[in-house]
Order: structure tokens, then C-alpha cells, then sequence
């Protein structure tokens, strides 16, 4: 009798490794494990739709008959304690164990914790879960003040979201612009151009000293300078951190993540591990990397369900991003770290722009703003290995379309030498 697959986790990650396992042909058990005890759940609403309405309800992954149908026993608020890699199993919070053929860790990352006094102060938050977003969602319905520590892609969503709900939103940002190395200045700046507006307030090159409560309650984030920051709420977004105890505790390698191969196995090839926890070596820059992201995270699903079936694929993904922050849809696609040019298409005051990024004549990537062609464009250009010249990039999507096309058809005769 098989003992399957175990998937620990059941985000975007674990879920779509169990339905690519069945999609596969796999047709031993299969087990998916979550800590919480909602049926599995989109995220990415979370910090916008889901927390300024109050009727607004959690986006199931998979409907609850998808489990029942593909045979996937999921099993929601289990939490493991221990991996026994020479047995196989493991150990469940309160007793009992799982037995594996392979295991699958998909148990993502969770916030950065603010280590500042007061941070433990009732109303001090940050957004991880749909438990996390109900509080916060509960909070601000009766608070007018919100103070938001980070200026990344999270912090800003939530400060356009409650923003638009017409409270008052400071965001304070500790380094010297918004959204750090994730986007490129002049995004940054459109940015945070477009938010001010709106009325949010933007501390950059600001940190807090400490958390000021009453009763308990926070009530107030103190700068370092000591400008009172008048808060109900305060919501902590400073980055996030892998979730790698099970791992490390097993003796698997990690770093900056669970380390994994090209396969997605470990340094135990039967486990493997997906999504916002595994870090590796990236097929396009040639570095290290952990990436946070639904589509890093099905994508790498997918691989993993492939190998434990025995196929031998390379994850070779183009990887991409999106967030949205008001009214403004950013789109990434590629990793443009390394970058030494860039040229521009459209137009920054119409609030519809693309940045393509440049390492000498390579394309590394381009960031959009309310321009959905470019990014769908810029994908098939990446998967497809293709970097137009910056001046073909200048004649616009016709020029890029055509170039690639041509492209495209003379392929085959280059690979057959």
C-alpha cells in the first residue's frame, strides 16, 4: 500500500500540487495539510476588496468538491511539529503521524515582526491570513487614523484601499523611497506621486522609535525625530520571512530558504519544496533567489507534481508580478536586477507607462503601469528567449509584435544550425 504524497501547506502553492498530481496521472493518496481551518483561499484580495468590505467574502481556490472529486484528502488545522526523515513520517501537533512516500513542503513565509517597544500593543497588525485581514478589516471600520510601517507592494495596497474608505493613512517607509529594489525609481516616484494625492501621507527615510498605547490599545507610532504619528491602528508590513523550521530542524539545506534543485527536490530528493519558501539557483540571472509570488508559487507546483510522477523537467518559469495600488495596475515581468539601461513607452501623466529594462543588449525585464499589453507581450518575449533592440522597443507594441513574430520564424533554422 502506497503512503502517497503529503503536501504541508495548503496555499496557492500545496493546492495546485495536489490538482497538477491528478492531473498527472498520479494515483496514489494524496494528503494536503493546512494550519488553518478555512478551505483554501485566494490571497491577493485580501489586502484590497476583502478588507474595505465588510460583506465581502473569502475566494475559495477550489470549490470543496474539487477535494472530494480528485480524491485529495485535505486536512485543514493540522499543524506538523517534525519531519522523521528515516521513517518518512511526520509528527503531528497533539499526536499522531503521516507517513510519506514524498512530501511536498509549501508552508510559504509569514511577516517580518516589528522588534520596537509597544509592538505588542492590541491594534498593532500586519496581513498575512484571512484572519489576519478580518481583523484588520473589523479595526479599521472603526478607526479614522491608520498608520502603515512599509513602503512595499502590501503596505501600499492596504493604504490605497483605506484610503479610499476616506481614513486617514501615514505610511512611513525607513529607506529613502518606496517599494525598495522591487520596481525601479521612476515607478517608485509615479507611485507614490498617485497616492498622495489621493491624501495618504509618505514618510521615506523615516523609522519609528516606538509603539505608544492607552489601555492597552496602541494609540500613537513615535518617529525617531519624535513627531507623534496618531494611530488606531498600526499595520506592519516590513517584508517577510521563509518558513523553514520543519526543514532545518530535518536537516535539509537552507538557504535563505529551503534549498532546492532545479527539480524542485531538497537535499533529500524525496522532499521537495514550492513557493515562497524555496529558494534556488534562477535559470535566467544565474543567481540565488526566493521569489514571492502565486505564479512562482503554481508554477513551481506544477514542476514538483511532474517529478514525483518521474518526468525530469527544468523549471525554467519566466517569472512575473503584479500588484494593484489605487488606481494604478503595476505588472512585472522578468528580474531586472543587474539592469544598466531602460527605455520608456507611454506616458506618465495619463498614469499608463513601461519601463524596459536592459543589461547591455539582454532584456532582463519590464515594469507596466496600466499598460496589460506590454506585460502580456513582454512574457512571450522572455519565454520565448527574445530581446529586441532598445530602438525596436522605441517604435512601440506593432514594432515589438513584428520583430518578434520574425523572430520566432527564423528560430528553427537557428537551432538546426
Amino acid at each position: 500500500m502506497k503512503n502517497g504524497v503529503v503536501i504541508v501547506g495548503a496555499g496557492h502553492a500545496g493546492v495546485q500540487a495536489a490538482a497538477s498530481l491528478r492531473e498527472d496521472g498520479y494515483d496514489g493518496p494524496v494528503i494536503l495539510v493546512g494550519d488553518e481551518d478555512e478551505l483554501p483561499y485566494h490571497k491577493p484580495p485580501l489586502s484590497k476588496t476583502f478588507i474595505k468590505d465588510a460583506e465581502a467574502k473569502p475566494q475559495p481556490l477550489r470549490g470543496e468538491a474539487f477535494y472530494t472529486g480528485s480524491a485529495i484528502d485535505y486536512r485543514p488545522g493540522v499543524r506538523i511539529d517534525r519531519i522523521d526523515t528515516r521513517r518518512r513520517s511526520l509528527d503531528i501537533a497533539g499526536g499522531g503521524a503521516l507517513a510519506f512516500d514524498h512530501l511536498i513542503l509549501a508552508t510559504g513565509s509569514r511577516p517580518r515582526t516589528l522588534p520596537l517597544p509597544g509592538a505588542d500593543l492590541s491594534g498593532v497588525l500586519s496581513l498575512r491570513s484571512l484572519a489576519d485581514a478580518r481583523l484588520i478589516r473589523d479595526l479599521s471600520a472603526q478607526s479614522d487614523e491608520i498608520v502603515i510601517l512599509g513602503g512595499g507592494f502590501i503596505g501600499l495596497e492596504i493604504a490605497a484601499t483605506l484610503r479610499a474608505t476616506g481614513r486617514t493613512v501615514t505610511v512611513v517607509e525607513a529607506v529613502d523611497r518606496l517599494l525598495g529594489r522591487a520596481v525601479a525609481p521612476v515607478v517608485a516616484s509615479h507611485v507614490r506621486q498617485r497616492l498622495e494625492a489621493t491624501g495618504v501621507r509618505i514618510l521615506t527615510g523615516t523609522s519609528i522609535a516606538r509603539l505608544d498605547g492607552e489601555n492597552g490599545h496602541v494609540t500613537a507610532a513615535i518617529t525617531s525625530s519624535g513627531e507623534r504619528l496618531p494611530a488606531r491602528m498600526v499595520i506592519v508590513g516590513i517584508g517577510a520571512m521563509p518558513n523553514v523550521e520543519l526543514a532545518q530542524s530535518a536537516g535539509l539545506g537552507i538557504a535563505n530558504g529551503i534549498r532546492v534543485d532545479h527539480q524542485m527536490r531538497t537535499s533529500m530528493p524525496e522532499i521537495l519544496a514550492i513557493g515562497d519558501a524555496a529558494s534556488y539557483r534562477h535559470w535566467f540571472t544565474g543567481g540565488d533567489v526566493r521569489l514571492e509570488s502565486v505564479q512562482n508559487a503554481t508554477d513551481q507546483a506544477r514542476l514538483a507534481a511532474r517529478t514525483i510522477s518521474g518526468h525530469t523537467d527544468a523549471y525554467s518559469a519566466v517569472p512575473w508580478f503584479w500588484s494593484d495600488i489605487g488606481d494604478m495596475k503595476l505588472q512585472m515581468v522578468g528580474l531586472t536586477a543587474g539592469g544598466d539601461s531602460h527605455v520608456v513607452l507611454g506616458d506618465l501623466p495619463e498614469n499608463k507607462f513601461s519601463i524596459y529594462h536592459y543589461a547591455g543588449d539582454r532584456l532582463l525585464g519590464i515594469e507596466s503601469v496600466n499598460r496589460p499589453g506590454d506585460h502580456m507581450l513582454g512574457r512571450k518575449m522572455l519565454g520565448a528567449g527574445f530581446s529586441p533592440t532598445q530602438e525596436t522597443v522605441a517604435e512601440g507594441p506593432d514594432g515589438l509584435k513584428a520583430a518578434l513574430a520574425a523572430f520566432q520564424q527564423d528560430e528553427p533554422a537557428r537551432a538546426a544550425g
